[in-house]
């Protein structure tokens, strides 16, 4: 009543919310800064609809499910669905740190916060560590102000150890910390995790988990709205039905690698820049592509021998080979998955030109920065987000990620790019601000995936389910795509001489969703 829509510029934390003005006649609808809670609305000749789930929406009637083919490819690129689309064409994302205002004559979308990442910060290394661990402090403080029982995700990672830290800091009685243990070494973190709660004293809650792939896929479907292919959507859902059952607030590290370039994709992508700024464009371009193209494909093999994507990104501008890095389906396997008749309705539509806007709008002078920027408003909104707040809502669990507080957010993208990813050490500041808290062992640690062994399943558990899945030619979805290169992926796969795990993941959680947003329940 005081602040009218402006008042979102004073608040401090996660909310989506509507408020109807009866002397105004007119509905204001909200969204958080980093987009944490969702809200979907649907605008047409006389009604607003909004919703903070899909499913609520398709429940009114006269609203059309059409699928919307350009969010359909944005998917097949980036495993989820960007804002402000939506899978279905009449339902729309109301931005992140935006507001709506809807009358009887329009709907008026207004943005109110962005992440500026000028000026630099003028005072000493030492100096900005004091305050970025001092922010973080009261972030984290004010994050434990809760009735209900309180706790902490604990991976052994150093986001997640350091927001555990604080918490021990900052309470007179031991952190409930909670983390999950695989019985596959290659995504097991439990022992660090055991770490860093001995060091704390935490009330520790360990949980081993053999995730049941069949039931646990069917299930996300439902529960995401959208298609969303993010395979460690998995792990967070199990993280979250554990901690459940011992705190009702959850207190996560995420945020770390977007605010300090915490990703490996940062350091490969410097050394790509800087061979491609060895060559001028007129010669890179042909000498880089055809090397590219001639290279082969060796998913199979160690790391150091892949050379075909470096030499394929260095052909291209920055922003595109950005987003060939960020793509699991490039443009040309995209071609061949899809059915003629959906490319033809695409036309010329590339889902690489969102990443060239945002680039070019990020109020950022460097590279570094304006990819920092650019991941800011879509992967982490829209895939690390979304996964988070999908998965713990389907448990009733809520999750505080004091890393993202927008105070800490703002200082922390000030400090200059070479202080975050530095000599090849990424999140450099950050170790070093927050190394006097842990254990050092894991401020040097390589990090670790949040991930599931999906390869070994397609060939395992998960085998019969998604060969009936993916090629069910009375499914939904099953006209979209090219069933023989589907049966090719596959029986690829199946053959174990290539990993077509990840676009065949990508198919099987599409055709859940379509199943079971067909059908309105899960089978």
């Amino acid at each position: 009543e005081e602040w009218g829509e402006r008042s979102v510029e004073r608040f401090r934390g996660m909310f989506a919310f509507a408020i109807w003005d009866a002397d105004r006649r007119q509905l204001l609808l909200a969204r958080d800064r980093l987009g944490k809670k969702p809200l979907y609305y649907l605008n047409d000749r006389d009604r607003v609809i909004f919703a903070s789930e899909i499913k609520a929406i398709l429940e009114v009637p006269g609203v059309s499910p059409q699928i919307d083919l350009t969010a359909l490819s944005d998917y097949l690129s980036l495993l989820y669905v960007p804002a402000p689309k939506t899978i279905f064409e009449s339902i729309r994302k109301l931005p992140a740190a935006h507001y709506a205002i809807a009358t009887r004559d329009s709907l008026e979308i207004k943005p109110y916060w962005d992440l500026s990442f000028e000026p630099r910060h003028n005072t000493g290394e030492a100096q900005m560590m004091d305050e970025l661990v001092g922010i973080l402090d009261e972030a984290t403080r004010m994050r434990m102000i809760s009735e209900v029982p309180l706790g902490a995700f604990l991976s052994g990672g150093i986001d997640s150890a350091t927001v555990v830290a604080l918490m021990a800091r900052n309470s007179d009685q031991p952190v409930v910390t909670n983390s999950i243990a695989f019985n596959v070494s290659t995504y097991d973190e439990a022992a660090y995790a055991r770490k860093v709660a001995g060091r704390f004293s935490t009330d520790h809650h360990e949980f081993a988990v053999t995730p049941e792939a069949v039931p646990i896929v069917e299930k996300l479907a439902w529960h995401y709205d959208e298609p969303f292919a993010d395979s460690s959507a998995v792990p967070t859902y199990y993280v979250s039905k554990t901690a459940r059952q011992n705190v009702t607030v959850a207190l996560s590290g995420d945020g770390g690698d977007e605010n300090f370039a915490g990703y490996r994709k940062y350091y490969f992508d410097l050394k790509e820049n800087a061979v491609r700024n060895l060559f001028p464009k007129t010669l890179r371009e042909p000498l880089f592509g055809a090397l590219g193209r001639i290279y082969p494909k060796a998913d199979y093999l160690p790391q150091i021998f892949r050379g075909k994507s470096f030499l394929s990104n260095v052909a291209k501008d920055p922003v595109e080979a950005y987003f060939f890095s960020a793509s699991t389906i490039c443009e040309e396997d995209k071609r061949k998955l899809l059915n003629p008749d959906v490319l033809a309705r695409l036309g010329d539509y590339r889902t690489s030109e969102l990443f060239h806007k945002i680039y070019r709008n990020a109020p950022a002078s460097d590279h570094l920065s304006r990819l920092q920027y650019l991941d800011i408003k879509t992967y982490l909104c829209d895939d690390i987000l979304t996964k988070v707040d999908r998965a713990s809502m389907a448990v009733s669990l809520e999750v505080r990620c004091p890393l993202l507080d927008h105070v800490f957010m703002e200082y922390a993208a000030r400090v200059p790019s070479s202080l975050k990813l530095h000599g090849g050490v990424s999140k450099y500041i950050f170790k070093n601000a927050v190394a006097a808290l842990l254990p050092p062992d894991i401020t040097s640690r390589k990090k670790m995936g949040f991930s599931i062994p999906i390869a070994k399943w397609f060939r395992g558990e998960l085998r019969e389910m998604a060969e009936t899945a993916l090629f069910d030619r009375t499914s939904p979805g099953a006209g979209l795509f090219d069933i023989n290169h589907v049966r090719r992926l596959w029986d690829g796969h199946l053959s174990g001489m290539r990993d077509f795990s990840q676009p065949l993941w990508i198919l099987l959680s599409f055709q859940l969703w379509a199943k079971v947003f067909h059908t309105g329940k899960i089978q």
